[in-house]
């Protein structure tokens, strides 16, 4: 299973993003969002270090929360 984390940019220098997310923070490639106007502040998805989506601040809210439950829950 492939997961996407959402991530918030906090710079940009050419196509690469600094981004965070949970205090931990990745250099990001933004090669495959070039022709969306992203800029710092605003949410990604990142996938094996590229982002590939622009998201809302909800939509990221939202899957923190789902992450953060499957983190809590208990070892099947």
């Amino acid at each position: 299973m492939c997961l996407g984390i959402p991530m918030q940019i906090q710079s940009i220098e050419g196509f690469t993003a600094r981004c965070t997310a949970k205090g931990v923070q990745r250099d990001v490639s933004l090669f495959m969002l070039q022709d969306t106007g992203i800029a710092v502040d605003d949410f990604v998805v990142v996938h094996v270090g590229y982002a590939i989506q622009k998201i809302s601040p909800q939509e990221a809210q939202s899957a923190w929360e789902i992450y953060d439950l499957m983190l809590e829950a208990p070892d099947a």
